[in-house]
């Protein structure tokens, strides 16, 4: 609770979290351990119906929580949910860019919207959470919290639309732990591996297909309660970076210490690979 007991002029009760993307995956799994941390939680995204029954959930557990609809690529939105948390008595003082998605696909085979859609959500969804959430958590000395990747370290074959946007977003956290230090603003950036979460089921549209299976092994895969843990962890000690998962942290020392090595491998594993078919989303 370090991080909260730094906050300015502002009583614990009144300080909440705000999540966007809190409807699923490591949104809702964040929301449930702020809460069970004992933190009032503002949970944000588009899918309305899912947020209320999360809140619901918290509530119910003793927990204190509020659903916003919300979508990160609507200019305003970020400030209306800011303003209706104002009318509670409440300021955020932890906000956390969650909402994302991935666009995947060899880049001869995209078009430029397909590019365009991606960093309307993953960079400038993150961009207007940041500038409309700020004025709140600069009179408060709160925190920013980015969602990252290990794909901000590392680019493979076939996946340069999300890639390319955790690399972004990964600079913009670089360069917020300066510009925002004068306002008593901190900044973490989130690098997680492969997480339990609804992301390998969205569509290059964005659509959900929450019945699809998951391409990844499970035993690759870190639980989204135990995530949820090491990320709010990290986030309320202050920490400007939480790497989560134990294949995140080695890949993200290889692409530091050795990039020419992890190029070598990636070209490797990607010889051999058949050219993919044209289309606009990710089949399942």
């Amino acid at each position: 609770m370090l991080e909260l007991r730094a906050m300015k002029m502002i009583e614990p009760a009144q300080i909440c979290v705000l999540i966007t993307g809190a409807s699923s995956g490591i949104g809702a799994g964040l929301a449930r351990e702020f809460a069970r941390r004992g933190l009032r939680v503002a949970l944000v995204a588009r899918r309305i119906a899912q947020l209320e029954a999360l809140a619901a959930e918290l509530r119910a557990a003793g927990g204190a929580a509020s659903a916003h609809c919300g979508d990160v690529t609507v200019d305003g939105d970020i400030a209306r949910v800011v303003g209706e948390l104002a009318a509670l008595g409440v300021a955020p003082g932890i906000v956390i860019a969650n909402a994302g998605f991935g666009v995947v696909g060899n880049a001869a085979n995209l078009d430029l919207a397909d590019y365009r859609r991606q960093f309307e959500t993953n960079v400038f969804g993150v961009l207007r959470t940041l500038h409309e959430s700020l004025p709140a958590l600069r009179s408060h000395g709160g925190r920013f919290v980015i969602m990252g990747s290990v794909a901000g370290y590392l680019s493979a074959a076939g996946s340069s639309p999300y890639t390319m946007s955790k690399f972004a977003v990964r600079a913009l956290a670089e360069a917020l732990h300066g510009e925002l230090r004068s306002a008593g603003v901190g900044c973490t950036l989130i690098s997680p591996g492969f997480v339990d979460s609804d992301i390998r089921r969205v569509d290059n549209r964005g659509g959900l297909h929450a019945h699809a299976k998951d391409p990844i092994p499970a035993w690759l895969r870190m639980k989204t309660d135990d995530a949820a843990r090491i990320m709010a962890a990290g986030i309320l000690r202050g920490r400007k970076e939480v790497i989560v998962t134990t294949h995140a942290k080695v890949i993200v020392f290889l692409a530091r210490h050795f990039p020419r090595f992890t190029r070598w491998v990636l070209l490797r594993a990607n010889r051999g690979s058949r050219p993919e078919p044209k289309r606009h989303q990710q089949d399942y």
